[in-house]
């Protein structure tokens, strides 16, 4: 069996092959030329951080809260990390008081490192009112700056203190060689998308995040002269499985630390961008941008995740427009983004869904009944559920959770339905949670609105069950309209009728004006139950 390589052991052959290629361009949404960063740069300055950590009495076993933005200073903490043998627990900039405090009161960081003067917001009065309410041990605060600018000044620094002492970062030179720590642990930890209650900390160790991110990088074919849109929060899995992926394969990253649709388009034409992975909103952002000032486009290719049901839509005008393959990608914190996608030779109808096949022979997926856990027959559908290196190894702040998530022969359950299209290939559908049942059968609200998003009068489309008044489940459609003149409801019935069978209707269809989301590490997400509340409110 080939022994998994180290990150930084790849990351130093790639510098050492070629220390002045680029690997980063810190930029700006296209206000300004981005800021290259070569492999031999980002190298000095994370091994920089690696002795200021260690300075800190930052060592093995250790967290270290990393509470920046897509900067070039993001991935080198991430690399610091490993020479030091600590993990990294990402922090999104949006968090409020209450969720930083959760991360420190789970993750109970040794080391803060917080972005400085970044959009004006307050880090500093947030890190305060959430180490109070988290009531942990103090962490040292490292405090940075946007990449290429000016230090914090001495007083500024200071007042991050929160007890455990606070220090400008990093302090050291840097330079040298960037060295693995001799014994491989936790890597890497991700903050879980719940939609009730606190989200787990989900954590994956060294070897496991190595092995994933070179077999993702090889599946897509990442490489030298490849540049990959780095827009996602690198704070969350999606983004930084890309971003890593790209790194540690040769390719290029742009980091976009804010998100204006126009400007980073012409940050993608600037710099060539030829992959970009992320949600169908910020895709559709892309496109709703490009449609206002139509430009030729360098996309080869794109990895799509479902979030806003516009999938198809996006996919079709990028094949048509710029030639590119799109596809479907599969995921989550717990099994890392991009545990699969499809291959460029199946059809359109599918390869343009959420799954995939997975990206190496060593993560192992089957589909199982979520109450029996027997298998179920091939093209079933169930429960899919995961066993292999990518599969989550702790959760930070609480171990139990573990005996919940894994089934008694230790296989992942992902809480997702799905179905099994191949051997290692599957097909997701959606979250257990929102299969409906409607007359004795399950059906996958995503079928109903397909169909929806189909007609020309329709922007946006999500279909909720909700109790009927004589029992059973309801399909309730929610629909943004588009273009002047709004369809009638009866008019998206019929056209619901014309391909679906009949109880797979909605029962009612309500326009409203716009969705209720919630924006998170990685995009944006219809909020389903604010969706339920609203029809149980209104007794539809």
């Amino acid at each position: 069996m080939t022994a998994t390589p180290r990150l930084l052991d790849v990351f130093a052959g790639l510098t050492a092959a070629d220390p002045d290629a680029v690997v980063l361009y810190d930029a700006h949404a296209g206000q300004a030329p981005a800021r290259p960063v070569t492999r031999r740069q980002l190298r000095d300055l994370a091994a920089g951080m690696a002795e200021d950590l260690r300075a800190h009495g930052v060592g093995t076993g250790d967290c270290v809260a990393v509470w920046l933005p897509n900067w070039s200073h993001t991935v080198a903490v991430q690399f610091a990390a490993l020479a030091v043998g600590a993990h990294v627990i990402g922090i999104n900039t949006r968090y409020n008081v209450d969720e930083v405090a959760h991360v420190l009161r789970m993750a109970r960081p040794r080391a803060v490192v917080a972005a400085h003067g970044f959009l004006n917001l307050d880090l500093r009065a947030i890190l305060h009112a959430a180490h109070e309410a988290a009531a942990t041990a103090a962490p040292v605060c490292l405090v940075t700056t946007a990449p290429g600018t000016p230090g914090a000044a001495p007083e500024e620094v200071a007042s991050y203190d929160v007890g455990g002492g606070a220090s400008a970062f990093p302090r050291a030179s840097g330079g040298g060689e960037l060295r693995p720590c001799p014994e491989p642990g936790l890597a890497t930890a991700f903050t879980t998308s719940g939609s009730t209650g606190h989200p787990k900390l989900a954590a994956h160790r060294e070897l496991g995040l190595g092995e994933h991110l070179l077999a993702a990088a090889g599946r897509i074919g990442l490489g030298p002269g490849h540049v990959v849109l780095g827009a996602l929060p690198l704070s969350g899995v999606f983004g930084f499985v890309a971003a890593m992926a790209a790194v540690v394969s040769g390719a290029a990253v742009v980091l976009e630390p804010v998100f204006d649709a126009g400007g980073v388009l012409t940050d993608v034409v600037r710099h060539r961008v030829t992959h970009v992975i992320g949600a169908d909103d910020l895709i559709g952002r892309l496109e709703r941008a490009w449609r206002d000032h139509p430009v030729p486009l360098p996309w080869q290719w794109i990895g799509i995740a479902d979030f806003e049901g516009r999938s198809r839509q996006l996919a079709e005008w990028a094949e048509r427009e710029f030639g590119t393959t799109v596809a479907g990608v599969y995921g989550s914190s717990e099994l890392f983004a991009l545990t699969a996608f499809w291959p460029r030779h199946y059809a359109p109808e599918l390869r343009w869904t959420g799954g995939g096949q997975v990206v190496t022979d060593s993560i192992e997926v089957r589909v199982a009944d979520p109450a029996t856990e027997e298998v179920v027959p091939d093209g079933a559908e169930g429960e899919m559920q995961f066993r292999g290196p990518n599969v989550v190894d702790a959760y930070l702040g609480d171990p139990a959770v573990a005996g919940e998530v894994f089934t008694r022969d230790g296989w992942f359950r992902s809480g997702d339905l799905g179905r099994l299209v191949a051997p290692g290939t599957v097909q997701y559908l959606c979250r257990i949670g929102d299969v409906l049942r409607l007359r004795g059968f399950l059906v996958d609200p995503s079928e109903i609105e397909a169909r929806l998003a189909a007609h020309p009068g329709v922007a946006m489309t999500k279909v909720v069950g909700v109790p009927g008044r004589g029992g059973g489940t309801i399909a309730v459609a929610f629909v943004v309209p588009y273009g002047p003149t709004p369809p009638a409801e009866d008019e998206l019935r019929q056209w619901c009728a014309q391909t679906l069978a009949k109880f797979k209707v909605p029962s009612r269809i309500r326009l409203i004006d716009e969705m209720p989301t919630t924006s998170g590490t990685n995009g944006t997400k219809i909020r389903a139950a604010a969706l339920r509340e609203l029809a149980l409110a209104e007794g539809i």
